[in-house]
C-alpha cells in the first residue's frame, strides 16, 4: 500500500523548523530515507563492536543508542509508507533522533581535544550525520499525532536508558557510549566527564518530551488531528473526537 503526502498542518515554527519543500522531498523519497537510515544502522553497529564485546550480552540493547534510533526511524517511515503507522514506534524514533542527534555533536564539541585521535573526516561525518538525525525527526509530525500513550512509551524507554547509562547500570558498568577519557576526569563547573555527558542527555530527553507534547497540544488547539490512528482505543479521551 502506498501513501500520498500528508498535509502539513498548522504548527509553530519551533515545531516545524524544516522547510515544507524539504519535508515533502523526504516523504516522496521515503524509501531512500529508509535505506540511508538502515545503512547508518549497520555502520553504527560496526562502530560499537568493541564496546558491545566488553558489555554483558543482556545489556546489549542499551549500548548502541544511535544505531537503534536510526533503525527506529527507518521502521517508522516504512510502516507509515505501507499504511500502518505505529504511533509508539514513531514516538520512539522521534525521541531517539532528537536525543542522539544532539547528544553526539554536543559530546564531540565538549571533548574536542580528547577526540583528536579521530580522522578529521570521521569527526565531521559523525558530527553532521547526527545533526541530520534531528532534521529527519522534525518531519515525523507529518505522519503522527503523538498520542499521549505513545509519548509515554517513548518516555519510559528513554528514561530507563538514562538510568542504566549514568545512574544504576544494573549489570556491569554504565552503558553509555564510550568516551575517550576517564569518567571522573574534571571538566566544567566542577562536573566530571560523566556528569557532562549525563547533563547533555538528560537535557535533550526533556527537550524531546517537550517537543512531542507541544506538537500534540498545538494539533489539538488547531483541530488538526488525523481522523484515524493506530493504537489502543480511547477510553473517554475526547482528544480523538477533535
Amino acid at each position: 500500500m502506498t501513501r500520498s503526502l500528508p498535509e502539513r498542518r498548522p504548527l509553530p515554527r519551533y515545531l516545524t523548523p524544516v522547510p515544507k519543500v524539504l519535508e515533502d522531498l523526504g516523504l516522496r523519497l521515503v524509501w531512500l530515507v529508509v535505506a540511508i537510515n538502515l545503512a547508518g544502522t549497520a555502520f553504527g553497529f560496526w562502530y560499537y563492536q568493541q564496546q558491545l564485546a566488553a558489555t554483558p550480552m543482556v545489556m546489549w540493547p542499551m549500548v548502541p543508542d544511535s544505531p537503534l534510533a536510526t533503525l527506529a526511524i527507518a521502521l517508522a517511515f516504512a510502516a507509515w509508507k505501507l499504511g500502518h503507522e505505529l504511533p509508539w514506534l514513531t514516538a520512539i524514533a522521534f525521541f531517539g533522533n532528537i536525543i542522539l542527534g544532539l547528544w553526539t555533536p554536543f559530546t564531540l564539541v565538549a571533548f574536542y581535544d580528547a577526540y583528536s585521535f579521530l580522522d578529521p573526516l570521521m569527526y565531521q561525518f559523525l558530527f553532521w550525520s547526527h545533526l541530520a538525525m534531528v532534521v529527519q525527526a522534525f518531519v515525523l509530525h507529518r505522519i503522527t499525532d503523538f498520542p499521549v500513550w505513545a509519548v509515554a512509551v517513548a518516555t519510559v524507554y528513554y528514561a530507563f536508558n538514562l538510568i542504566v547509562d549514568y545512574f544504576i547500570p544494573i549489570v556491569g558498568e554504565p552503558h553509555h557510549t564510550a568516551i575517550p577519557l576517564e569518567r571522573d576526569e574534571a571538566m566544567y563547573l566542577g562536573a566530571d566527564a560523566l556528569g557532562v555527558i549525563a547533563a547533555g542527555e538528560v537535557t535533550f530527553t526533556i527537550l524531546a518530551l517537550f517537543l512531542a507534547l507541544a506538537t500534540r497540544v498545538k494539533l489539538l488547539e488547531s483541530g488538526s488531528l488525523h481522523q484515524t490512528s493506530n493504537g489502543p482505543p480511547p477510553t473517554g479521551d475526547t482528544e480523538t473526537q477533535t
